[in-house]
């Protein structure tokens, strides 16, 4: 078997948006710890004044809207300062713009 392969054990369903790369905005959940408010600031810095509004801190992380594509630039950013993320989970689409 070649590496690329599939793996026939593994059920090979694809749900969610693995190839958008659009700027459809989505409902987000980072599930981390911010002891001293730093995950806020980046996200808060990363999303802009216009989304940041929506940044909405929950029990055990953060909820806000942005396109999928960002997911991966955030966890980096977090990372970069040693926050850890713990879960990502795409809500819903929600309607909006991102620019």
């Amino acid at each position: 078997m070649k590496t690329d392969d599939p793996d026939p054990r593994v059920e090979q369903t694809v749900s969610g948006t693995p190839r958008d790369y659009s700027e459809d905005l989505y409902s987000l959940y980072f599930e981390l710890i911010d002891v001293d408010g730093t995950a806020e600031r980046l996200l808060k810095d990363f999303l802009g004044p216009l989304h940041a509004m929506r940044v909405r801190r929950v029990a055990q992380g953060f909820e806000f809207v942005a396109p999928i594509q960002c997911v991966p630039d955030l966890i980096r950013l977090l990372a970069r300062e040693n926050i850890p993320v713990y879960q990502v989970v795409r809500q819903a689409e929600v309607e909006g713009n991102w620019r």
